[in-house]
């Protein structure tokens, strides 16, 4: 049976990855809204497509920028704290 600790230890790994995972998508979804809605502030433009569509592509584009860097860190730290729990039972 696994430990408390090692059960809470491996937990908080896991969330601090998400987190690192998930920062550049969010910074850059940030910085979109930031951007659009200062250019809706200073045109007086109101159009919700306008609000969608740049924060989709950026989000689109930071993905597929990001994706190696994604997938190398959930590999890591599957292969360095999942598996061995999984195979040491």
């Amino acid at each position: 049976m696994l430990e408390e600790t090692v059960f809470y230890d491996t937990l908080r790994q896991g969330l601090w990855v998400s987190g690192i995972i998930s920062l550049p998508i969010l910074a850059v979804a940030l910085a979109a809204g930031l951007i659009v809605g200062l250019f809706q502030a200073l045109t007086s433009i109101q159009e919700m497509t306008l609000t969608f569509v740049p924060k989709l592509g950026a989000i689109v584009a930071a993905f597929w920028i990001t994706m190696g860097f994604m997938t190398e860190t959930l590999v890591s730290f599957f292969q360095t704290t999942l598996v061995p729990i999984i195979a040491g039972g």
